[in-house]
């Protein structure tokens, strides 16, 4: 069946849609054809059907000349708490295209991006934090831009490239259709913080993902893209969702601390509440993804307690991530001391002495140390997690991204959006930048299938 009888109702239908989505986000044109039909589209992405997949390998295969392509330009927005100060309206430009067989679903995401960001809040050693008996001087760069009192740039930020897709699982959150990703957005959700003595009501500097009632889930896909294109073992994109999380009875008490993100196979267990913030008590999930590489120590073993990395490759080839197969094969070695001048001990003896091999520029934009150590040890994403398969390559002026999965997983948990249906789904895209928060916001999207 045609996608549309005749040009006049391709334009009324584009008009009816334009009207409703979110209108104040950036629009670039695309030229979309449909048989005779040539029009402007800047919101609908056409999968089309193909009976030639592609290879996800970050290469561009032939398959995907005939797939249409769609402009996208994210934005960052000003959410009014200052979580996005010196990121606002920055725009990243990029295209989408999508195909779909019998099984799976396909994505290739193309990106304009000067710089490789993969290397993320790395640990290097400031001999002028090295205060004896105090605390040390390793530290980890900014993960994005921090400022002066006057708005001055201090240190570019060492955040990761990445990107979401954001999905309304079983049309269950009914804000989506015309808000998209910002249906779960809440900023400035003032809370009570139990944590202290006497407690205190606290302004929230900080936005949080819940959704609006118990019924309604959003599916989030969350590509790292540092993480992606380390190791053909982390190729996927992290399939997370986000859900009610206790809702008012919880913000209403606890405000910021309700948090509605979370990783896929993890849910609510039997147990009503944790110990403060008081919110619904979630299952745990495997060590997966990317975990901190950080451990606590004592000064000369007898000292106060500071933050030192917990694993070294001696031969600083792996200046993003340390793999886990690197920290059970003897590759990386684990810290066992450190002393007050800041040399490690590593648990081959071997020591590492913070020389200036281990000192970052002290130019705003300069580079990290020569000699950083990874903020991060990858490990491979399980279960759930795992559901997309992805490849991210990086061309020298931005990024290739294929990623897919299948039209309907196995789970079991309401936890991911169902295509098997071939609905149009409505969705949103983000994008960020070498940052950790900030990011650009493109919501009001629609994926159609060609049928």
């Amino acid at each position: 069946m045609k996608l549309f009888q005749s040009k006049y109702l391709w334009v009324i239908t584009s008009f009816i849609l334009l009207a409703g989505y979110w209108t104040s986000c950036t629009k670039k044109d695309q030229v979309l054809t449909i048989g005779d039909t040539v029009t402007e589209n800047t919101t609908d992405l056409l999968s089309l059907k193909t009976t030639a997949s592609p290879t996800i390998d970050g290469t561009i295969d032939a398959a995907w000349e005939k797939a249409v392509k769609l402009s996208v330009l994210p934005q960052v927005p000003d959410p009014g708490n200052g979580l996005f100060a010196g990121y606002i309206g920055d725009t990243y430009n990029g295209t989408i295209r999508s195909m779909y067989d019998d099984q799976n679903i396909y994505f290739l995401l193309e990106v304009t991006d000067a710089t490789q960001s993969i290397n993320v809040a790395p640990w290097y050693f400031n001999p002028d934090l090295n205060v004896f008996g105090k605390s040390t001087g390793w530290q980890k760069e900014p993960s994005s831009r921090s400022f002066d009192v006057n708005g001055g740039l201090l240190r570019e930020g060492f955040g990761e490239d990445k990107f979401a897709m954001l999905w309304n699982i079983d049309s269950s959150t009914s804000k989506f259709a015309s808000q998209s990703c910002y249906a779960s957005c809440h900023i400035f959700t003032p809370y009570m913080d139990y944590s202290k003595n006497p407690a205190v009501y606290t302004a929230n500097a900080s936005g949080n993902h819940y959704t609006n009632a118990a019924n309604e889930k959003i599916d989030m896909w969350w590509g790292r893209l540092g993480y992606m294109s380390k190791d053909a073992s982390l190729q996927f994109v992290d399939d997370n969702y986000q859900d009610y999380a206790g809702g008012p009875a919880v913000s209403n008490l606890t405000g910021g601390s309700l948090n509605g993100r979370h990783v896929d196979g993890i849910y609510v267990d039997s147990a009503k509440t944790t110990p403060w913030p008081y919110g619904p008590h979630y299952t745990a999930s495997p060590t997966q993804g990317e975990v901190n590489n950080s451990q606590n120590l004592k000064i000369n073993g007898t000292g106060p307690t500071v933050a030192v990395p917990l694993w070294i490759n001696p031969a600083f080839t792996s200046n993003n991530f340390i793999l886990v197969g690197e920290t059970t094969s003897g590759v990386a070695k684990k810290v066992t001391a450190v002393d007050s001048t800041g040399a490690l001990t590593l648990s081959d003896g071997s020591i590492i002495t913070p020389n200036a091999d281990f000192q970052r520029s002290i130019v705003a934009t300069g580079p990290t140390a020569k000699k950083s150590i990874p903020a991060y040890i990858a490990y491979p994403l399980l279960g759930g997690r795992a559901d997309i398969t992805s490849a991210a390559v990086y061309t020298g002026s931005g990024w290739v991204i294929e990623y897919s999965r299948k039209l309907k997983t196995s789970d079991a948990l309401k936890q991911d959006i169902d295509f098997s249906n071939f609905a149009d789904q409505p969705f949103g895209i983000a994008y960020w930048d070498k940052s950790n928060y900030q990011h650009g916001i493109k919501p009001g999207l629609m994926l159609k299938f060609q049928k």
